[in-house]
């Protein structure tokens, strides 16, 4: 056997995840290996900690990255925060709340559903109105950004309406991460979490999250034991805790955490705020151009993820078909719709390293002429000038 070497086609991403890594990024990685308990790696650690305090906006001890990708940080929220019998109120605007859903009831908890049409942001009135008849409830989880919807929530509004009720919040902050205002502290967030694959540009495989002291105390004082080992901050905190002595928790995925390190770098020079303008002008961007071809968007203005666009298809055009198509003539990845969605949109991601002007001319300029060609009833030769006019703006 003679098995060839992988060589992988250079795509650009542009689905919703991953995203476009940063060459600087691919080089970290590329780093000699050391151990993971080495005075050098552990002080690397502290840095990356101070870091993504600053992709949170908190100052919260205990923010660190989870050793394994998105779902694991959500994981690691419901395992250590939901007790068997904790009624825990999620609101569901698209697929991932169903998967918060999933974890209350495999940590034992009963969940109260606040169910919204997908492609909408969470309903407040109805979640007030939750808490109100649930008096009993201990946590309200949502997700701030909707992947696959594209939607966005008002989570400074939604945390307020939880500790109003003497809830804790469990926040999914995989898209947001980066590319929108994401205010741990400001917005009182009690845990959160997020994705390395999505508006920070790093390869996938890696969930930072954030606890604040009084999501810790619920931790501290569980009166059972956190179903995963894996996942038990208690035991976590031994390896991640501060200072250079460290208890030997688990193998951490040395290089990854050097991708993540210098991801979060990259972050810092550019500013959070600078960031989140660079995604929001390529969003309009993209909009100007798709709009002039006559696509529309499913999501509400006032509700658009700038990061995570969701277009709907035209009329008798098939979605796989001009998938394919952008994938194999343009080297070019966006992604189907998931769900109630599915076959109804595409969503184009506009995240991180991906969310560029030439990325956003490729996709525009891609799609008009594979529309074109199956006949789809779209304005033609109008697109791209629209895109320059906003990128100029």
């Amino acid at each position: 056997m003679n098995t060839p070497i992988f060589n992988p086609p250079v795509r650009t991403l542009m689905g919703p995840g991953p995203s476009d890594v940063h060459p600087r990024i691919l080089e970290a990685l590329s780093r000699p290996t050391i151990g993971h308990l080495d005075p050098a790696f552990v002080g690397m650690m502290e840095q990356t900690k101070a870091l993504l305090q600053y992709a949170f906006q908190t100052e919260n001890t205990l923010t660190m990255p989870v050793s394994a990708p998105g779902s694991a940080g959500m994981e690691t929220c419901f395992t250590n925060l939901v007790e068997p019998g904790d009624k825990v109120i999620v609101c569901q605007n698209g697929v991932f709340g169903g998967r918060m859903k999933e974890n209350v009831e495999r940590c034992g908890g009963t969940p109260v559903m606040v169910e919204d049409d997908w492609g909408t942001a969470v309903d407040l009135q109805k979640v007030e109105e939750t808490l109100e008849t649930n008096p009993d409830a201990k946590i309200l989880a949502f997700v701030h950004a909707e992947t696959s919807t594209g939607a966005q929530s008002d989570a400074k509004e939604l945390v307020a309406l939880a500790h109003a009720h003497d809830c804790l919040t469990i926040v999914d902050a995989v898209t947001s991460l980066g590319g929108t205002p994401v205010k741990v502290d400001e917005w009182e967030i009690d845990s959160i979490y997020s994705g390395t694959q999505k508006c920070l540009s790093c390869t996938p495989g890696i969930s930072p999250i954030s606890f604040s002291e009084r999501a810790l105390k619920k931790v501290r004082n569980r009166s059972s034991k956190v179903q995963s080992w894996f996942l038990d901050l208690n035991l976590v905190m031994g390896y991640w805790g501060s200072g250079q002595k460290r208890a030997y928790h688990h193998t951490a995925p040395v290089n990854a955490l050097y991708g993540l390190h210098e991801s979060l770098r990259i972050l810092e020079e550019e500013g959070l705020e600078n960031a989140w303008t660079r995604h929001r002008k390529m969003h309009l961007a993209l909009k100007a151009g798709l709009e002039a071809m006559g696509l529309s968007f499913i999501v509400d203005e006032a509700h658009r993820l700038p990061q995570l666009n969701a277009v709907s298809i035209p009329e008798g055009v098939d979605d796989a078909n001009v998938r394919g198509r952008l994938l194999n003539e343009y080297n070019l990845e966006i992604g189907a719709g998931l769900g109630a969605l599915a076959g109804k949109v595409w969503r184009v991601g506009l995240m991180g390293h991906s969310a560029r002007a030439e990325n956003v001319l490729l996709c525009v300029g891609a799609l008009e002429a594979i529309l074109s060609d199956v006949g789809a009833p779209i304005n033609t030769g109008v697109a791209l000038s629209a895109v320059q006019k906003a990128l100029q703006a």
